[in-house]
């Protein structure tokens, strides 16, 4: 009775790593009215491309079987249902800005390794893109992988031409500025000359931009998929991205452009940040008009002293941050470039400021 009694000998149990959960990717997809962002996603849906890929959209044309299926009101609310399409995606509708779907999309996490969300026409995909940064719970799921914005051929010109009252910023042309790929749409609508000038226009707006051009929407998925556009992956490819950059031609709409430039030496970090939290914070730096800068998309490889491994500099409106890349420096040139898209941007004046501010000197070193 007495051996019965005698408690067993314990053993301990090397704890099992837990697995490590890849993120998701989500990509953005954004464009004016009727640019054709839901034929975008609805060629995505249909098409065997051996992909899953969940598909949450924000706004949807008349008379979809597809789109009735998804919006079920009850109460005067929407109810979401995830419906599983024959090709591997997941589709659902939703109301608002996506990020309830995309939380509890999470929940079937394992039948999907892509998001796309789109938005809807009027919205500003910069505050859409600042929900991965600022909700760190759903960062740890998921990342920004990039802004698509989809572009009308025939009536892009006539939309970033349209004027807004109250000095808002015009929505066609804050799509562009957001964009880290434009889609020029509906090419078989016009005609070389006028395929030109909204490629011009685009061009000028978004220097960093990639311009694809279709009919259609239709896409080869590989080159808007995939595009790390917001961690250091695109670190290594930005360097030489900055340094092709060639200069804008004036838009239409100048009071949005891309202004681009370069430094030698080392910059103070300290300093950086200053200097852009004045800049997008405070609003502090202003062009010769007196009207003050407002960035709306900032990308940048900097370097620090000390520090061997280039630094990528990326913002969207008043965000940011600094993430090493793994591209070393070559000690001979540590030359930081930088490219701000905005309003109202005076060249000569911020780069003067930011060299008389951030730049260190060798006293200072």
């Amino acid at each position: 009775m007495e051996e019965e009694d005698d408690c067993p000998e314990l053993v301990p149990i090397d704890p099992q790593p837990s697995p490590v959960t890849e993120q998701i990717p989500v990509t953005i997809i954004t464009g004016y009215l009727g640019a054709g962002k839901t034929t975008l996603l609805n060629y995505i849906l249909t098409e065997q491309h051996n992909k899953r890929i969940a598909v949450i959209l924000n706004e949807f044309g008349e008379g979809s079987a597809l789109e009735k299926s998804l919006a079920v009101g009850h109460a005067g609310e929407l109810y979401e249902e995830w419906l599983e399409l024959r090709n591997g995606c997941l589709c659902c509708s939703v109301k608002d800005n996506g990020l309830k779907a995309i939380e509890n999309l999470m929940q079937k996490k394992g039948k999907f390794d892509y998001i796309l969300l789109e938005t809807t026409g009027l919205a500003d995909p910069g505050a859409v893109a600042s929900m991965f940064w600022v909700d760190a719970e759903l960062g740890s799921d998921i990342y920004l992988d990039g802004i698509v914005t989809v572009i009308d051929a025939k009536y892009g010109l006539q939309q970033l031409n349209e004027e807004k009252t109250d000095g808002l910023v015009n929505e066609a042309a804050r799509q562009i500025a957001l964009a880290d790929l434009t889609i020029i749409n509906k090419t078989d609508l016009v005609n070389d000359e006028e395929l030109v000038q909204i490629r011009d226009a685009v061009r000028s707006i978004n220097g960093l931009a990639r311009i694809l051009e279709t009919q259609r929407s239709r896409v080869d998925l590989s080159k808007v998929l995939d595009l790390h556009s917001f961690d250091s992956k695109d670190g290594a490819n930005l360097a030489e991205k900055l340094q092709l950059l060639s200069p804008t031609r004036p838009h239409l709409d100048k009071s949005i452009l891309t202004v681009t430039f370069e430094t030698a030496g080392d910059l103070s970090e300290d300093a950086l940040n200053n200097f852009i939290q004045d800049l997008l914070w405070e609003k502090t730096l202003k062009n010769q008009a007196g009207q003050p800068m407002t960035v709306i998309r900032l990308k940048g490889i900097v370097s620090f002293p000390g520090k061997a491994h280039q630094v990528m500099l990326q913002g969207v409106h008043e965000l940011y941050e600094l993430n090493e890349t793994p591209q070393l420096w070559e000690e001979k040139s540590r030359i930081s470039r930088l490219v701000f898209i905005g309003r109202n941007l005076d060249k000569d004046i911020l780069k003067e400021h930011f060299i008389s501010t951030v730049v260190m000197t060798r006293d200072s070193s």
